[in-house]
């Protein structure tokens, strides 16, 4: 029996000495002084028009100034009581804050990485917020944006990605338009814990040499889901959060293959069951949210644009029709570009995310096929929507 129990425990060993070598390594934080510990000089004064400075591997790319605390620094400055609040550092002794307001003044942090992200690998990146309780409201569109070449701006606004595009010789125009962060906080969870730090965390696929962190909110304050809030002092003019701990991973660098994730992060459910997706089979796209007017995606349309690129990805074969569809306000030309447009943006984003254009068209309706009667805001809110519709599998 002893003799029995011995081989029965080498055996159990040697099984999890096969489990642990055949586990990938996390890879190392690729971000520079994570926790802001490293400083040049204990911060003295919170300056409205200064730069950050002072913080190794850490500054601001716009005019609107991020702020550094440290248990070392000033009245203005200390930790865990400043100027524009109280919190104790999530860890460490420092940290930092900035603006990502409820109005549309923003303030920045950006880093550069310890090195390139590799092209087709997952990374994570986290990093852990604190609403000042100084804030006059709070918001839920917080995230990490992360590009080849560092972006930085004049303005003490929402930092815009401007393009400059060469119409004719000699005649040039410059297009703004938002950046889509990476990862970014579920537009339905506003950010509100005052005591606490809340993480801020998502992964994503990397296109390859992204070499510079952007962390803010690079969303208007219609879209950041602005909430007022009674337990809030209102002594400071927008949401103010406090920033500790931010990490960069790579999921699969070192893994035999990459995960079979896509996109910004890994959809829970799918849009349609399998056995649901034969051709002709049309399905609605709920949660799908354009500006006002516009063929702009919105950011909490992206949950549900996952599950349908997972739907792509698992049938890599499949061909669809995207179909937008408008409510009965407005002239049927205005309504039929409309709707048009809105379905070129998804299969615009669907194209962006890898996936083929020769398995994607696009095509709207405008107001002539409702499923409900346009007499009720309700009614007009179900007409206006998006499809899918199964070419061939």
């Amino acid at each position: 029996m002893k003799r029995q129990w011995l081989l029965l425990t080498a055996a159990l060993l040697h099984l999890a000495l096969l489990h642990a070598q055949q586990k990938p390594t996390l890879s190392p934080n690729l971000v520079y002084n994570p926790s802001f510990e490293e400083y040049r000089e204990c911060p003295r004064k919170i300056d409205a028009l200064g730069t950050l400075t002072i913080v190794d591997a850490w500054f601001q790319p716009t005019a609107g100034s991020a702020d550094y605390y440290n248990v070392c620094g000033s009245r203005d400055c200390g930790v865990p009581k400043n100027k524009l609040g109280i919190q104790d550092a999530y860890s460490g002794n420092g940290f930092c804050g900035i603006y990502c307001s409820k109005t549309d003044y923003r303030e920045y942090l950006q880093t550069e990485l310890r090195e390139p992200l590799q092209a087709g690998q997952m990374y994570n990146a986290s990093f852990y917020v604190s609403l000042s309780e100084y804030s006059a409201g709070a918001v839920a569109t917080i995230g990490a944006l992360f590009t080849v070449d560092r972006v930085g701006d004049t303005v003490r606004s929402v930092l815009m990605n401007k393009e400059v595009r060469n119409l004719a010789p000699g005649i040039s125009q410059t297009v703004a338009s938002y950046f889509q962060p990476q990862v970014v906080n579920d537009y339905d969870r506003v950010l509100t814990d005052t005591k606490a730090w809340m993480r801020i965390s998502g992964a994503f696929r990397a296109r390859g040499g992204e070499r510079f962190m952007t962390i803010g909110n690079f969303f208007p304050a219609a879209q950041s889901n602005v909430v007022d809030l009674d337990s809030l002092t209102y002594l400071l003019p927008g949401a103010y959060y406090y920033i500790d701990d931010v990490a960069v991973v790579c999921l699969t660098c070192g893994a035999a293959e990459a995960t079979d994730s896509v996109g910004e992060a890994q959809p829970t459910e799918t849009i349609a069951a399998p056995d649901t997706l034969q051709v002709g089979a049309t399905f609605v796209l709920e949660n799908i949210f354009f500006d006002f007017d516009k063929a702009t995606l919105l950011q909490q349309s992206y949950r549900e644009l996952q599950q349908l690129l997972a739907i792509l990805h698992r049938y890599p074969t499949m061909k669809i029709e995207v179909r937008g569809h408008t409510d009965g306000h407005g002239s049927a030309d205005y309504n039929q570009r409309l709707s048009e447009n809105r379905a070129k943006a998804v299969v615009d984003y669907l194209v962006e995310k890898g996936i083929d254009p020769k398995r994607l068209q696009f095509k709207g309706f405008g107001k002539t096929m409702p499923i409900e009667s346009n007499a009720t805001e309700a009614g007009r809110a179900r007409n206006r929507r998006v499809e899918f519709k199964v070419i061939s599998r």
